[in-house]
Parts: structure tokens; sequence; C-alpha cells
């Protein structure tokens, strides 16, 4: 048996460009539903919205999206992160070039006291993320 945590990240109606972005970022595939799609488009506004999409990257990295329909609450602000961790430093140095792209850095990738590389940053679409590579950094 297998279990996995996914992040699911919530928009008001930006999922169609992040999934765009974060496919280029992971290096994956998209793929997406509309509330149309579905026949649950109570709104004509609705029905060009992402009901669920997703991006399936490199080494199994998984994202889900999706965008809240006219009625809905949307968050305005994100209040977790998601965290890249691991040692492969040349994938996670991509991830974090790639998630840089129009961000707000709130702490660059270099090295931490406890050995590792760290990074903190807010992307172009609000979401929080961190970076970190184990082991010690030259």
């Amino acid at each position: 048996m297998t279990v996995r945590l996914n992040p699911y990240i919530g928009f008001r109606d930006q999922a169609r460009q992040a999934l765009a972005f974060y496919a280029t970022v992971f290096r994956g595939e998209v793929t997406l539903s509309t509330f149309g799609d579905a026949g649950l488009a109570q709104d004509p506004a609705d029905a060009d919205k992402v009901m669920h999409g997703q991006v399936i990257g490199e080494d199994g990295l998984l994202l889900m999206l999706s965008d809240a329909p006219t009625g809905m609450d949307a968050p305005t602000v994100s209040n977790i992160s998601v965290s890249l961790s691991g040692d492969d430093a040349e994938a996670l140095t991509r991830y974090w070039d790639g998630l840089s792209e129009g961000a707000s850095i709130v702490e660059p990738l270099t090295p931490a006291p406890w050995g590792d590389a760290f990074g903190m940053l807010t992307d172009r679409f609000g979401v929080t993320w961190l970076v970190n590579i184990s082991g010690a950094v030259d």
C-alpha cells in the first residue's frame, strides 16, 4: 500500500496559468478538467475555470491546483508553505531557479548554519516555497 501527502493549491482564477508555470519548473505534464467539462458551471463565467488540475513532474513530484467557482470563497493569501528538500542539488537548484522567476525572495538559497543550503521565496502566484538541499554546500 502507498500513502501520499500532496499539496493542493487553491486560486480564484489563476490555476491554469499556475499549472503551465509549475509544469516548466518541475518538467512535468499537466492534466486538468474544468467546471464546464464536468457540467458543474452554475455560472457561465466558471465554465473555463479549473475544477481540478495537476502537474506530475520529474521524480514523481505531484502538485494539484484548482480555481474557486463564483460564490465560493477563495484564499487571498496562503497560510502554508510548500517545502522541497533532498540531496539532489542539481534538481533542487533548478527548481529554485524556476520558482524564482517573478518571485519575492524571502531568504536567498545559501549555506545555512545547519550545514545545508536553504532558501525561501514567495512565487509569482503568492505561494511560499522552502528549498533545502541536504549536506554541506561549497
